[in-house]
């Protein structure tokens, strides 16, 4: 895994910095491709309902989103997707079992705040997307201590400003008790505490992108996670001590919403063990 600018070199805080890349970079296959589609397709089969939805509004979205896919590719996918007999969910659907990330489609609403319009998620990090559909960004970010406080104007004035043809990239931590990429809540997946071992840690990351929908006006948000175990991160001093400085000097309340109070301490006494 890459740790460069993962964390912050002055302690915890909200970030709204972004690095420019390009979408067809972004949603290129991987060298793990089989293996994530694989799995994607497994759980879009046993629980579409856990892992996508697409509101009416959300139609223009997806058309343009599907109409960058083919862009960004090189060749028709329809195998995939289908013809237009589909519906627009299974078009959604679709796009989910041939692309490595997940993605949500946000639109700003009549007062100008992006919403969540239609979503393919079938990696959350203890989310669930089905309870998200509708609202607004400022609704989603609320459970996030401070965050609409520290950066929420930030994010809403970045999102409206977005030019096409650019994917904006960001990253997100967070430590998980299991290396599963899908975390929906209701599988009850082992949690974190004072016992846990540097290989029973995983750091987990979010690899965000941003990218304009001009057409619809809206915006499709990439997530593709990376996960590793703390024994391999401990291994690259810098990030070890990156991490540490984060977990030393997070609020208590981010360190309750990440699940990670019961074992902050214990991440900070393996990683400076001499």
């Amino acid at each position: 895994m890459e740790f460069t600018n993962l964390f912050s070199e002055i302690g915890f805080r909200f970030s709204t910095r972004f690095q420019r890349g390009t979408p067809a970079d972004y949603f290129r296959d991987g060298s793990a491709h089989e293996a994530l589609v694989a799995e994607r397709r497994r759980w879009l089969s046993e629980e579409p309902g856990a892992c996508a939805a697409l509101l009416p509004e959300g139609g223009p979205l997806l058309d343009e989103t599907l109409e960058l896919a083919r862009e960004w590719r090189g060749a028709p996918f329809e195998e995939e997707i289908g013809s237009d007999d589909f519906t627009p969910l299974d078009r959604c659907l679709g796009l989910g079992r041939m692309w490595e990330p997940d993605f949500l489609l946000l639109k700003p609403d009549e007062n100008g705040m992006p919403t969540l319009l239609g979503a393919c998620v079938c990696f959350p990090s203890s989310w669930a997307v089905e309870e998200k559909m509708g609202k607004s960004i400022e609704f989603i970010h609320d459970v996030v201590p401070g965050l609409n406080e520290a950066i929420g104007d930030k994010i809403r004035n970045f999102l409206q400003r977005m030019r096409p043809g650019v994917a904006w990239l960001r990253a997100n931590w967070g430590l998980s008790r299991s290396p599963e990429l899908n975390q929906h809540p209701r599988r009850g997946l082992p949690r974190l505490d004072a016992n846990a071992t540097l290989d029973e840690i995983w750091l987990r990351v979010e690899r965000q992108a941003l990218v304009a929908l001009p057409k619809a006006g809206g915006v499709l948000f990439g997530i593709r996670i990376e996960t590793c175990a703390l024994s391999e991160l401990q291994r690259d001093s810098s990030a070890a001590a990156g991490l540490v400085r984060d977990l030393e000097t997070m609020p208590v309340e981010m360190a309750d919403y990440k699940n990670i109070t019961a074992v902050r301490s214990r991440v900070v006494e393996l990683l400076t063990r001499v």
